[in-house]
């Protein structure tokens, strides 16, 4: 700039070029834009942008002192402004702030006012997409990643067959995490016997959903999802083949609101097929499994296979239960072996994996079950309900 053309600058102008305001890019800012006008000269601008206003804002430029004066000047008025106020800013107010420009100095002025509001509607159009994401229906995957983040611990009990007394051990630990203060979840993924709703009293109830989901219904501080809960009439027989049977044990974690919860106990299908593999593949991260038998060889020997199946999959064994281990006479309270005892914790030490311990038949339980009550709630008081509550001591201990 010659000798004559800084003559006309006006004092603000020369004020503002020598020691310009917000000079410098900032290090925290979430609007930017950088642009070069007709002249040459670049302007560029770093906006922080808090609750719809501009809270700090920092610019450079490689014009002459007409460009800074006018990018210091922009930045000071625009400074504190809401976006709106900003993208509605007009020439000739920083004209008339600067006390005057020549002609042929204006341009920097729209220079610096142009890059300030690109940025802005940079900030508005950024905007705009991450809440169009947000509003974007969830994928079943998310759904399921975001569900299980709100889970501590999953705990999944399983069997090596049927009718060993899976469910009731899966209840009434869910039940025992409950008295214990826990929150907690208790998923019936059995598809062709599904008896929590039984076991719980709740079979009849409906279902309802919201905008996060169906929710589980809740007993005694427990929620509970089965798909016994869907059915019509509990006579209903679920004839399905393994693809959809798959799709429902999914969409049991992913599409059932769970909310945030220190357990969650997995009542899972008896044996080593397609449902216990699903139930392990959906909840990746299993703390581990509970393994139901009961005395027999019959029962006892595929322990080993559940043990092993287990193994294949990385998920941890927490340890094993021997169930229905001799009667407890419902007079006197005398124990009696019915069947020969004892295979659970041999299979267990063979194997190296934990025996938690011997539950024996108390027709108390079996009452419980069919009343629709936990038995460690309602019969707290039993010998049985004691050997349940030392058995489940471990598991109580991840929480």
């Amino acid at each position: 700039m010659d000798y004559e053309a800084a003559q006309q600058l006006s004092e603000t102008v020369k004020e503002h070029a020598e020691r310009p305001r917000n000079y410098g890019p900032l290090k925290k800012y979430n609007a930017h834009h950088r642009w070069t006008g007709p002249c040459g000269d670049t302007m560029e601008y770093w906006l922080q942008i808090e609750a719809g206003r501009v809270v700090d804002l920092g610019f450079i430029t490689d014009g002459c002192e007409t460009s800074i004066a006018s990018g210091s000047m922009t930045g000071t008025m625009a400074a504190g402004r809401s976006v709106e106020q900003v993208m509605q800013m007009d020439p000739l107010e920083i004209y008339e702030a600067l006390d005057g420009l020549p002609d042929e100095f204006q341009h920097c002025i729209l220079l610096a006012l142009t890059t300030v509001q690109d940025a802005c509607e940079v900030y508005l159009t950024e905007q705009e997409e991450l809440k169009a994401r947000q509003t974007e229906p969830l994928s079943e995957e998310q759904r399921l990643k975001q569900r299980m983040g709100q889970i501590r611990h999953k705990i999944a009990v399983f069997s090596g067959k049927g009718g060993v007394g899976k469910s009731t051990v899966a209840v009434n630990l869910a039940s025992s995490l409950a008295l214990e203060g826990y929150k907690v979840g208790l998923l019936d993924s059995d598809i062709h016997g599904p008896s929590v709703p039984t076991m719980l009293g709740l079979e009849g109830v409906p279902l309802e959903m919201d905008e996060d989901g169906v929710l589980p219904l809740e007993v005694d501080g427990i929620k509970v999802m089965s798909l016994g809960l869907m059915l019509e009439s509990q006579d209903d027989a679920v004839i399905w083949r393994g693809p959809r049977k798959l799709a429902v044990i999914k969409q049991f974690v992913s599409e059932v609101a769970w909310g945030e919860l220190d357990y969650l106990i997995i009542d899972s299908p008896p044996g080593t097929g397609d449902e216990p593999l699903a139930v392990c593949q959906t909840l990746n991260d299993l703390d581990g499994a509970v393994i139901v038998t009961t005395p027999q060889k019959v029962a006892a020997v595929d322990v080993r296979k559940s043990i092993s199946f287990c193994r294949q999959l990385n998920v941890p064994v927490l340890g094993v239960v021997e169930n229905m281990s001799g009667y407890v006479c419902p007079k006197c309270g005398d124990v009696t072996q019915i069947l020969a005892g004892g295979a659970g914790q041999r299979i267990a030490e063979d194997m190296q994996v934990p025996f938690l311990g011997a539950v024996p038949i108390d027709p108390q339980v079996a009452l419980a079950g069919d009343s629709g009550q936990s038995f460690v709630r309602y019969f707290a008081d039993s010998p049985t309900a004691a050997i349940l509550r030392d058995l489940f001591a471990p598991l109580l201990r991840l929480g």
